[in-house]
C-alpha cells in the first residue's frame, strides 16, 4: 500500500500571529511610515489619510476571494458576498455622483483611463488632451505612457500670461486634428474646468469627451466644482486624493449604453480579477462621502488651498494662474533661483512633504522641474484649518527664501509641535 504523503504543516501562528511577530523587518518599515505620517505635514496633492474603517476593509477576509466578471455574472463560484460588496460600492457611487452607470473595478486611475481608451478607440486613433508639462496626466497620451505609444496624442496647454486653459485654442486644435477622444482634467491644473464648453468643442467633431476629475472629485460631490456628469460622455476618478479613500479607480457615465462598452473594456479588456478588498474600501469611501460632514470637509479643503496660495503670493512667490479652484497650489520657483527637486529636498528636511513639478514653460526636465505642487486635502483631513495653512505657507516661504540649515531645523521643530496638536491614528503601531 502506497504511503500517504505527510499532512502539510503551516508555520506556527499562520492564522493568529501578528505581523510584528511573523515579519518584524516589514513591521519596522510600516511603523516608520506611520511615524513619518504622524510627524510630518503631508502636502502632496495626490495623497490623503484614510479612515480606520477603510483600513479595516482593506485588511478584511474578502482579500482571500477571487472573482472575475460582474455581480451576478461571475466566472467563479462562492461569490455571494463578493457580489454584495461590489453592488454596495456601485450603488453608493451612482447615488453620490448622480451617475447612471458605474464601474468600480479599475485598479487605478490610469487603468480607468486605459479602459476608456479600449472602449472607444483603436490603436493609432487621435486624441486631444492637456500636455503633461502644463498640468495634464501621464495616462492622457504622454509619449512615455502606453496611451501615447498606442494613440496619436495632440496636446493643448495654458495661456502663458494667465496660466489658464484657452478654450478657443483648444477648439482650434480639435477642429484641426479631428480626434476621436477629447480629455479634460489633469494632475497639476489648479483651476475649475468648464465641462460644458469642452463638450461643445468635442461635439463639433463628433468626439467622445472624457473628464478626469481625480484631483477634485470630492469638490464635485460637495458642489464646489462644476459637475462633469451632465456634459462628459465618460468621467474617471481615483478614490484617494480628494475623495479620501484607498487607492483605486472608478469610471462613471450618465449613459447606460456606454456603460456596457465600458464594462467590457475593463473586463476582460484591460484587467482580470477584481481586487475585492479595494472595492470594499471604495464602498466605505463612497459611504463616508455621502455624510453631511464630508461637504464641510471639502469646503475646508478649498478654503485651505486658497489660503495657502494667497499667502505664498503675498510673500512674492509666483503662484501659477494666481490662485486655485481646487486642492492644488502650483508654485513656479524660477524667480526664487531654486529647482523643484532642490525645494522638495529642502522642505522635506523641514517637515513638509511636497513634490517637484513642472510648470508652464518649464525648461528643466521633469525629474528636476522648476516648481512644486502643494495640496490641502491630507492636511485638512488631519484637522488643519485656515490658520494652520497660513502658518504652513509662511514657513514654506521662510525655508525657500533662507535656504539655510538653521531655518530648516527651526522649522522642523515647529512642524513637530504642530503635528503633536493634531494626532492621527492614535494607538496604532502601523
Amino acid at each position: 500500500m502506497a504511503e500517504r504523503p505527510a499532512r502539510p504543516v503551516l508555520h506556527a501562528g499562520y492564522f493568529d500571529a501578528g505581523l510584528t511577530e511573523v515579519d518584524p523587518e516589514l513591521a519596522a518599515a510600516l511603523g516608520g511610515e506611520l511615524r513619518r505620517l504622524q510627524d510630518q505635514i503631508e502636502l502632496i496633492a495626490s495623497e490623503n489619510l484614510v479612515s480606520r474603517a477603510s483600513l479595516e476593509a482593506m485588511g478584511s477576509v474578502i482579500v482571500n476571494k477571487t472573482v472575475e466578471g460582474y455581480p451576478g455574472r461571475r466566472y467563479y463560484g462562492g461569490a455571494e458576498f463578493a457580489d454584495a460588496v461590489e453592488r454596495l460600492a456601485i450603488e453608493r457611487a451612482k447615488s453620490l455622483f448622480g451617475a447612471a452607470h458605474v464601474n468600480v473595478q479599475p485598479h487605478s486611475g490610469s487603468q480607468a483611463n486605459l479602459a476608456v481608451f479600449a472602449a472607444f478607440l483603436e490603436p493609432g486613433d487621435r486624441i486631444v488632451s492637456m500636455d503633461l508639462s502644463m498640468g495634464g496626466h501621464l495616462s492622457h497620451g504622454s509619449p512615455v505612457n502606453i496611451s501615447g505609444r498606442w494613440m496619436q496624442a495632440h496636446h493643448y496647454g495654458v495661456d502663458p500670461d494667465t496660466g489658464r486653459i484657452d478654450l478657443d485654442a483648444v477648439a482650434d486644435l480639435v477642429r484641426r486634428v479631428r480626434p476621436k477622444l477629447v480629455i479634460c482634467g489633469g494632475s497639476a491644473y489648479p483651476r475649475a474646468i468648464d465641462f460644458a464648453a469642452f463638450r461643445d468643442v468635442a461635439d463639433q467633431v463628433g468626439a467622445v469627451l472624457l473628464a478626469d476629475i481625480a484631483h477634485f472629485a470630492g469638490l464635485v460631490v460637495a458642489g464646489l466644482h462644476p459637475d462633469p456628469l451632465p456634459h462628459a460622455h465618460v468621467t474617471t476618478t481615483t478614490t484617494y486624493k480628494n475623495l479620501r479613500g484607498v487607492r483605486g479607480g472608478v469610471i462613471l457615465t450618465g449613459d447606460p449604453e456606454l456603460g456596457r462598452r465600458i464594462d467590457s473594456a475593463v473586463f476582460p479588456g484591460v484587467q482580470g480579477s477584481v481586487i475585492l478588498n479595494a472595492v470594499a474600501a471604495k464602498a466605505v469611501c463612497f459611504g463616508e462621502a455621502a455624510r453631511p460632514e464630508f461637504a464641510a470637509w471639502a469646503a475646508s479643503v478649498l478654503a485651505n488651498a486658497r489660503a495657502m496660495a494667497r499667502v505664498l503670493a503675498e510673500r512674492g512667490f509666483d503662484v501659477v494662474s494666481g490662485g486655485t479652484d481646487t486642492p492644488i497650489v502650483l508654485v513656479d520657483l524660477r524667480s526664487v533661483g531654486i529647482s523643484g527637486r532642490d525645494a522638495q529636498t529642502l522642505l522635506e528636511g523641514a517637515g513638509f512633504t511636497v513634490n517637484k513639478n513642472t510648470v508652464p514653460g518649464d525648461t528643466r526636465p521633469p525629474w528636476v522641474a522648476s516648481g512644486i505642487r502643494l495640496g490641502s486635502s491630507a492636511g485638512t483631513t488631519r484637522g488643519f484649518g485656515e490658520d494652520e495653512f497660513v502658518w504652513i505657507a509662511d514657513r514654506i516661504a521662510d525655508v525657500l527664501e533662507a535656504q539655510t540649515e538653521r531655518v530648516v531645523d527651526e522649522t522642523r521643530q515647529a512642524v513637530s509641535e504642530l503635528c503633536a496638536r493634531f494626532p492621527i491614528y492614535p494607538g496604532r503601531r502601523f
